[in-house]
């Protein structure tokens, strides 16, 4: 019995505009990242840790608005386990006596307020980190790039490097263009991202391959049509209910998981649209042909040798 429903929307028909979709949030992305940079967290930049315990669950809003009128600029305040609980991130140098300079104004107000700890993080950690991050990034697209070529072929290997590269880009892009924090949290969330879109975009190219074995035809942009359409079900109820999910977290995850599950949210809507256009479509600039795939079979030998 056929399907009551049998898509056949044309995606490869419609590449080059999301290839100018693509280009234009790519050239945003890398104009605000040279212009603006990334508004790094702490775990890059090196500050101080300020910890403090109330009696009872403050408003986060009075806690930072207490900390800027004393003076404290570059402020990050976020609950740490218990909702009473309050982290504290000041991006300046470490003082002795900090911790209790917080205490002491946060308590102007008659609250309760006990010191938990106040630690400093180095600037020379913070590069390390940068540094290590950056490598740790790369590695991971050239293991990316060495396994679709392994499995796939190597032009396979570029469309799906080139595809990844396009969903990080953007990723951080936005994170500089709204001067959102780029801790290490949304570097996790990055490399989450990279393996999300990599796994979509792998079942894409695997049913590309597998019609281009079964079907009879040289037409590459119907081929990829017809693989994308048949996995676009999959694709949406995928990223449909991941999305609900990193919803529900950045809504009431609180600040400390926020801008990861903003990364997420950015990463994955920004992933599923490159594995359906930009992926595939980067095969036909890369002129993916079926012997690429299948070897022209050799005429006989005994054919050969005639005159």
């Amino acid at each position: 019995m056929k399907r009551l429903t049998n898509l056949n929307l044309d995606f490869m028909g419609q590449r080059k505009i999301a290839f100018a979709i693509s280009a234009i949030l790519i050239l945003v992305s890398l104009v605000s990242l040279v212009v603006q940079g990334l508004a790094l967290g702490l775990d890059f930049t090196g500050g101080t840790l300020v910890e403090v315990r109330y009696a009872t669950a403050p408003a986060l809003d009075s806690v930072r608005g207490a900390l800027e009128g004393a003076g404290f600029n570059d402020i990050s305040v976020q609950t740490f386990g218990a909702a009473n609980e309050v982290l504290i991130r000041l991006q300046q140098t470490f003082e002795a006596n900090v911790g209790d300079q917080v205490v002491g104004l946060l308590a102007q107000g008659g609250a309760q307020v006990d010191l938990v700890r106040a630690e400093f993080v180095g600037a020379q950690v913070g590069g390390q980190l940068r540094d290590q991050s950056g490598l740790g990034m790369l590695v991971a697209l050239g293991v990316v790039m060495l396994y679709v070529a392994f499995r796939f072929q190597y032009k396979f290997a570029i469309g799906a490097l080139l595809a990844l590269v396009h969903d990080v880009i953007i990723v951080v892009g936005a994170f500089s263009l709204f001067q959102m924090e780029f801790d290490l949290t949304v570097l996790a969330a990055v490399l989450a991202v990279i393996g999300y879109s990599l796994n979509d975009t792998i079942v894409v190219y695997d049913r590309i391959r597998e019609n281009i074995r079964k079907s009879r035809i040289d037409d590459m942009p119907a081929i990829f049509n017809e693989a994308i359409n048949q996995t676009l079900s999959r694709t949406l109820a995928t990223s449909g209910t991941t999305l609900l999910v990193l919803l529900a977290l950045a809504w009431l995850g609180g600040d400390m998981i926020h801008n990861f599950s903003v990364a997420l949210l950015i990463g994955i809507g920004v992933g599923t649209f490159s594995s359906i256009y930009v992926a595939a479509a980067l095969l036909i600039k890369l002129k993916l042909q079926r012997r690429d795939l299948i070897p022209e079979k050799k005429e006989d030998a005994e054919e050969e040798q005639l005159p």
